[in-house]
């Protein structure tokens, strides 16, 4: 491999685990030999048993898309539902009720299956209730296609070949559509109706187009890409109703039992499903059952029903939305204080870390598009973090998506951190059959701190010259002048003030400073690491801070008499300090106020780049 090749591999948007998932169902699927194509419309045999496309679109607009998606095919039955929406806008749910029911027929879409004495059609989903819809449409042929388009979200013609060899062929449907005449549901000569009702079926799609038909209703009629309204919010409800009850004739009852998703086929080959308020998934196979389904059609909706969790009829949780709050490390720190070289580095490459915070209840519609984001970011994303602080609930196709985006993130060399969780309420059994190599791209960090030092950590080991680890525990102790408070002294001021220091070492684990007790020194950090904790009302503690050497703490026991210590400082590390105490700071106003305030400078100094640091925190959790 070449170092073109090197590059481009770099470079390539990060596969998406959605993604990865409808090419493995492809390839799961594509071997099913089961079904035949349609032969009793002479244009519909012509088509290729082997052409197989999963497409699935979410309501903001993301399609995914897999084999044979761009292939055109007829959209047939698929229409139904959509011509049945427009009739409701254009006549009305009173007038439209007066000539099609809305009852499961347990029948074959090509029945006469209509009510006694009446002569009703059951529903708009069989041949008969169809006919009926296509003669209650005002505006023929160009309303049909006007709303066929709308919900597509673009231009879509009718296939003229295979329109004629529907009408020429019809004759069942031409019989439906005269005894429909006899009961008075079709007013006038059924020929027109007929006309129409071929042509919509005729109506060339695509898998892509049935997906973004399927997400238009639900996203409540809107077309997530063309942002057109193809049908009133008001009809969704009853042509999601009809396709639960009837869209998939008498196959409906198992359909719902083990899909869970109002949907419509086709003798086309083409079935689209819907998950109301969240995505369409379209599935084009031309080998049909023989209730005139795609069998392969049919398994897709099923196992991505099962790996995603989709059934619309599981328990509802209350929703939220998913992503409480994203930003990166260039606007958000871990607790740990850094010396300024580090920072600056962080600075400009903290935008490689990304952290998600997240909340409520994790399913495959919450969670797509975090890990959507994940993917699009890819060559500038180097960790990302999500924190589970807050989320109440995980479902087992979440488990199935993070471990596919583990296994991405290894193929790139990114690392997915988890944070805060807990492993056997929410992610029972996550990562056991992550291969080592995937395993390797995973992180558990108990606190969300700690996962972002964590990453920090990461990053600057990644960078050149990045100093990062010279002022770390195993390091050497600083000379004074080394140490930030002291670098720009002269040197007379230096050696005095080295004359007021008094040198301390602490072993790992030992509190230097505690809470409450007097506020007697200033401690300038030479070795080591230490941290900075205060206690939390409902218990525990919290890591406000950690330094290194370099650094000072008790700065404010020099600025007000008989103030008391805030919080505990902790040795991490064998530490040694030079403790400036109160009476020795007290003299220099008197010695060497020079000093003095070259002292305060630095301090004032710190304390200020520490409130800029904080502020911009604060702006970035709450954008």
């Amino acid at each position: 491999m070449n170092q073109a090749d090197v590059t481009k591999l770099r470079t390539a948007p990060l596969p998406s685990p959605i993604q990865a998932l409808l090419e493995r169902l492809h390839q799961r699927f594509a071997g099913t030999q089961g079904g035949q194509v349609a032969r009793y419309i002479p244009e519909l045999a012509k088509a290729d048993p082997a052409w197989f496309g999963i497409v699935v679109a979410t309501v903001d607009g993301q399609v995914y898309e897999v084999g044979d998606s761009r292939q055109p095919f007829t959209i047939q039955s698929v229409s139904k539902p959509l011509v049945y929406g427009a009739a409701l806008e254009d006549r009305g749910p009173a007038r439209v009720a007066q000539a099609i029911g809305v009852e499961p027929s347990g029948d074959a879409f090509n029945s006469i299956s209509l009510e006694p004495g009446s002569g009703r059609p059951r529903n708009p989903m069989i041949n008969a209730g169809a006919i009926a819809a296509a003669a209650l449409l005002q505006g023929g042929s160009a309303r049909m296609l006007e709303v066929l388009s709308a919900y597509a979200g673009r231009p879509l013609a009718v296939d003229e070949a295979v329109f004629e060899s529907e009408r020429e062929t019809g004759h069942r449907n031409r019989a439906i559509g005269h005894m429909l005449r006899s009961y008075g549901i079709v007013e006038g000569d059924p020929e027109p109706a007929l006309a129409l009702y071929f042509r919509q079926c005729a109506v060339q799609v695509d898998c892509r187009d049935l997906a973004l038909i399927a997400a238009t209703l639900a996203n409540g009629g809107v077309n997530p890409l063309s942002r057109q309204r193809a049908v009133r919010a008001e009809f969704i409800s009853p042509i999601l109703s009809v396709m639960s009850s009837c869209g998939m004739y008498d196959f409906s009852g198992e359909w719902i039992y083990r899909v869970g998703l109002p949907a419509k086929s086709g003798v086309g080959g083409g079935i689209m499903a819907v998950l109301p308020g969240q995505l369409g998934i379209g599935v084009f196979s031309p080998a049909l059952d023989e209730r005139g389904n795609s069998v392969r059609g049919v398994q897709v909706c099923e196992a991505l029903s099962g790996e995603l969790g989709l059934h619309s009829l599981q328990p509802p949780r209350p929703a939220a939305s998913t992503l409480r709050a994203r930003y990166t490390l260039a606007q958000l720190r871990s607790k740990r204080r850094r010396p300024e070289a580090e920072n600056r580095l962080l600075d400009a490459c903290g935008h490689q870390a990304v952290v998600y915070e997240l909340q409520g209840d994790l399913r495959f519609a919450t969670l797509e598009p975090v890990l959507r984001d994940i993917a699009a970011a890819g060559e500038a994303l180097r960790f990302a973090v999500l924190d589970f602080k807050r989320v109440e609930h995980a479902d087992a196709a979440v488990l199935r998506m993070l471990e596919a985006q583990v296994g991405a993130c290894a193929a790139r060399g990114q690392q997915l951190v988890l944070t805060r969780v807990r492993r056997g309420a929410l992610l029972t059994g996550f990562g056991a059959e992550l291969d080592p190599r995937s395993a390797r791209a995973l992180s558990f960090q108990p606190q969300l701190d700690l996962g972002l030092e964590w990453c920090e950590r990461g990053l600057l080991q990644q960078q050149q010259g990045s100093g990062a680890g010279t002022t770390g525990p195993a390091a050497p102790p600083l000379s004074l002048q080394e140490h930030q408070l002291c670098a720009a002294l002269a040197p007379a001021d230096l050696a005095h003030l080295q004359t007021l220091l008094r040198p301390c070492r602490y072993e790992p684990g030992t509190l230097i400073v505690r809470r409450g007790d007097p506020a007697d020194g200033l401690y300038l950090l030479m070795r080591g690491e230490v941290s900075v904790i205060v206690d939390l009302p409902q218990g525990g503690s919290k890591r406000l801070a950690t330094l290194s050497a370099g650094m000072s703490f008790g700065e404010l026991a020099l600025l007000q008499e008989g103030a008391t210590r805030s919080a505990d400082v902790r040795a991490d590390s064998p530490v040694d300090c030079l403790v400036l105490g109160r009476a020795a700071f007290a003299g220099l106003e008197r010695e060497r106020p020079g000093l003095l305030i070259a002292l305060m400078h630095q301090l004032l100094r710190a304390m200020g780049q520490t409130t800029l640091r904080l502020t911009a925190e604060v702006a970035a959790l709450e954008a």
